[in-house]
């Protein structure tokens, strides 16, 4: 059963804001975008409350002098429309890909990538592929700092802390953007994709002792469709103000060069019992372990920036250093992040309360920095592995089972 709506007021939306009439009573910040004719509407208590999606909160309001409550879509989601796909990873794998209306089965896509995947549908499972080493790299990357990356598993439905313009939304989407184009790099060389195969010989002589050969990965290609996949979104007017689309299309393009700066030579040695007398080389890109942590120490030295005029045009600019532009090579971002310390929906903050931590280090897992001072408490835990495991001819091998008392200590 549908709820009554009644139209309590009319007022005009920007994107990421609404402006309410003077009479209302409503104090919300206004945003220079797209403008829309909307209603506000109340619901009687005594109906069924509205389901709301968890990928985009709702914002609680309350008129002046009454008990009434108005539920509208906070808007600022839209702003991470463009790491939606990582979503995928909840049923993408069960899906064949053959067929063109396979890309609406599933929540994740946006619209400007749905009509990729249309034309594309070979590159879907290369992409499925991607979304999986991504929360895999992230969570990875940060298990040891108070943030440890845990909201990305909620895709597409994200928390503050991935849903605004924050470092560590910054770090996603660069990671995403360079893990999507080394697997449909990686899935060209291996053959899985039908319109790609492996790179061309580098234009580079060889060295002497060795030759060009092999199957490199197909960096050029897979940076061609996998900018093309992640960038579609943050291009688009819908995805939020142009502030947070510029930062986004600024960090997708640090993470595919953070994907050009870990491009290889690797090598195979041929010859009588490895003698190497012929050494075929190739370009390979490092593993996503690698390129996350690049990643990770350009969000450490990330640059907080504003969006300003410059010229004629309006650009990122530092917020603290108004005197050089933006490099090409930082991760930048537009909001001031929590500390992480402590539970707190609004920033999207999971605490740190419970979290394991070193209690005789000194970096970010350390008891002193992972629980804020708060103290930790200590346990002992039996842990049961494999030892004095025996080789046997051929071809199997043997192990005993090990017992051994750990120490381990948790945030209070």
């Amino acid at each position: 059963m549908r709820p009554h709506l009644t139209t309590v007021g009319v007022a005009w939306r920007r994107r990421g804001s609404i402006k309410a009439p003077r009479k209302s009573g409503w104090a919300i910040r206004e945003d220079p975008w797209e403008r829309e004719r909307v209603s506000f509407i109340r619901i009687s208590r005594s109906l069924a409350p509205w389901t709301i999606p968890a990928s985009r909160p709702p914002l609680k309001m309350e008129l002046r002098g009454g008990s009434l409550v108005l539920l509208a879509f906070a808007l600022n989601a839209r702003c991470c429309v463009g790491i939606y796909w990582l979503g995928l990873t909840v049923n993408g794998s069960s899906v064949g890909w053959n067929q063109t209306h396979h890309c609406k089965l599933l929540d994740g896509l946006a619209p400007e990538q749905l009509q990729l995947c249309r034309r594309n549908l070979e590159l879907m499972p290369s992409i499925v592929h991607a979304a999986a080493l991504t929360k895999a790299a992230c969570r990875g990357a940060f298990g040891d700092m108070r943030w440890n990356c845990s909201s990305i598993e909620s895709a597409p439905r994200f928390t503050p802390d991935l849903a605004k313009g924050t470092r560590e939304s910054a770090f996603v989407f660069s990671l995403a953007a360079g893990v999507v184009s080394h697997s449909i790099a990686r899935a060209c060389a291996s053959g899985e994709i039908p319109s790609c195969s492996c790179a061309p010989a580098p234009a580079e002589p060889p060295s002497p002792d060795f030759r060009w050969g092999g199957c490199g990965d197909n960096l050029r290609y897979g940076l061609h469709m996998g900018s093309a996949f992640s960038d579609a979104p943050m291009k688009s007017s819908r995805s939020g103000p142009q502030a947070f689309r510029l930062m986004h299309l600024h960090n997708n393009a640090v993470g595919r060069q953070a994907l050009v700066d870990a491009l290889e030579t690797k090598c195979k040695c041929h010859g009588v019992s490895g003698s190497c007398s012929v050494k075929t080389c190739w370009k390979g890109l490092h593993d996503i372990s690698h390129i996350a942590a690049e990643l990770k120490s350009k969000y450490l030295a990330a640059t907080k920036v504003t969006h300003r005029h410059v010229g004629t045009r309006r650009q990122l600019v530092p917020r603290e250093m108004d005197v050089r532009p933006v490099r090409e090579s930082e991760l930048v971002y537009l909001v001031s992040s929590s500390d992480y310390c402590t539970q707190n929906a609004k920033y999207g903050s999971f605490g740190t309360q419970d979290r394991q931590c070193n209690k005789t280090g000194s970096s970010s897992d350390s008891c002193n920095l992972m629980c804020c001072g708060r103290g930790y408490n200590g346990y002992t835990e039996r842990v049961v592995e494999r030892c004095q495991c025996r080789y046997h001819w051929c071809c199997y091998v043997t192990c005993k089972q090990c017992e051994r008392m750990v120490e381990r200590y948790v945030c209070k």
